[in-house]
């Protein structure tokens, strides 16, 4: 891999980790249109942290408030009124779901649902989903609103994600949909939501740079890759959030089937 390439990969990773259309997926699927090699598991590491550094970098004030809520919560009742608290353990739920089956089968998804045609076709099915969800949603509920069950479902829907085509944030935000969330308020939790989970799988993917079994890495490719896909992923959020003030998922749900469509066809001709 060379610099050109790993700067790509940084920005689509940095752009589709927060849009609803599947990072892992498109990790898959660019290097395979492109006619690239297979970018290394250590190479992915590092897009990973770089998306959860953007993560930290843009919410980094509200979970200073979530960890201050919280402290305070654990040292006193008065302190458990407080909606930081509250939110807090909301995340703390939601996130044990993914948390507990990725570290169960993280290797078995790693080796077993890669193939370009499966990607494609979780891109389409999980579009329509979307699609259905923001359709049919209230969009009425703020985060205020959420409660125990509402942070388990999206939690469990979160565990979807772990295959590739699905997207964490597309399937996340789709069950707020069908919880009545606002489309803003749904991504918001959702991101919040992914810090975590997102910032723990990248540590813990960081065995394959550092330490006796490392894979080995060219640095500058590496820090390419982080930094392009940290600069992105942290402009993508903004962009996201705003959009959904004012705007539907549609145009992401239509690009899920195009790309799904694209594939399915290429592979049926035999093209790729």
């Amino acid at each position: 891999m060379n610099s050109f390439q790993a700067v790509v990969l940084g920005v689509v990773q940095g752009l589709t980790e927060f849009l609803p259309i599947s990072s892992s997926g498109h990790l898959i699927l660019v290097p395979w249109l492109l006619g690239w090699r297979p970018h290394s598991l250590s190479f992915d590491a590092a897009l990973h942290l770089g998306t959860a550094l953007a993560l930290l970098a843009y919410f980094w004030r509200e979970w200073l408030d979530l960890i201050r809520g919280f402290v305070v919560g654990l040292l006193g009742q008065k302190g458990r009124a407080d909606p930081r608290w509250r939110l807090a353990w909301l995340l703390v739920v939601g996130s044990i779901p993914a948390g507990l089956v990725g570290l169960a089968f993280e290797s078995v998804i790693e080796q077993s649902v890669r193939q370009p045609w499966l990607v494609a076709l979780l891109l389409i099915v999980f579009g329509l989903v979307l699609l259905l969800a923001d359709k049919l949603s209230a969009r009425q509920r703020n985060l205020e609103s959420l409660g125990l069950f509402d942070a388990m479902a999206i939690g469990l829907a979160q565990v979807l994600a772990l295959a590739p085509g699905v997207s964490r944030s597309g399937i996340t935000i789709t069950a707020g949909l069908f919880l009545g969330m606002e489309r803003a308020a749904a991504a918001r939790f959702s991101f919040l939501l992914a810090t975590p989970i997102t910032l723990a799988a990248a540590l813990f993917a960081l065995r394959r740079l550092v330490g006796p079994r490392a894979e080995s890495a060219e640095a500058g490719v590496f820090l390419a890759g982080l930094l392009s896909s940290a600069i992105v992923g942290f402009l993508t959020i903004g962009f996201l959030l705003r959009f959904l003030q004012k705007n539907s998922l549609a145009g992401f749900v239509g690009y899920r089937l195009a790309m799904g469509a694209l594939v399915l066809t290429l592979q049926a001709l035999g093209l790729r």
